[in-house]
């Protein structure tokens, strides 16, 4: 089976975006892949914000990184764009981070028209890092996630579910398809 890393775009301790990734990556966990979650946030703002390549918390991530087949990840979309957390962090990344690994991005908005930023802003970028394949991205829009409350735990709405395990499926078919070509 595959590492697959998960980044966490989000600046919150508890995001819709994040809740996906957790449920993506309990998906993932079932198919016997292991999981590396990533939290940006947990890394030194400082740090990102004046692009010290050599602070621990870089250093470590992108260890994480090139440690993985595979890389998930999911962002809030802020002003018709994916998180600064995680433009900086990707500035951060080595400029082939993701030589060989198939990508999966995902997101969480408040209209469908977000679904353009992870065409038209995130993917180039994965594109550009040499991700052997970028799946096509799923967005899955605010409504469709409760986040945990005192009653309950988060949950994805069934009306997200089809769409989501699709993308889930494409995902693991091209990272079989990749791992097979590299053997």
């Amino acid at each position: 089976m595959s590492r697959i890393l998960t980044v966490s775009g989000s600046p919150k301790e508890v995001s819709r975006s994040t809740i996906l990734l957790d449920h993506v990556a309990r998906l993932l966990s079932a198919q016997g892949h292991t999981i590396d979650h990533l939290s940006l946030r947990e890394l030194s703002a400082g740090a990102l914000l004046l692009a010290d390549f050599e602070h621990p918390d870089v250093t470590g991530s992108v260890q994480r990184l090139e440690a993985a087949d595979a890389v998930v990840f999911a962002t809030p979309v802020y002003k018709a764009a994916y998180s600064g957390l995680l433009k900086t962090w990707l500035d951060l990344a080595p400029q082939f981070g993701l030589e060989g690994k198939v990508a999966l991005p995902l997101a969480t908005g408040g209209s469908a028209a977000h679904a353009l930023a992870l065409d038209y802003a995130l993917r180039p970028v994965l594109t550009s890092m040499n991700a052997r394949h970028v799946v096509n991205g799923f967005l899955v829009l605010d409504r469709y996630i409760d986040a945990p409350t005192a009653t309950g735990p988060a949950a994805i709405h069934d009306d997200a579910a089809p769409g989501l395990g699709q993308v889930v499926d494409a995902f693991l078919e091209a990272l079989h398809v990749v791992k097979a070509a590299a053997a």
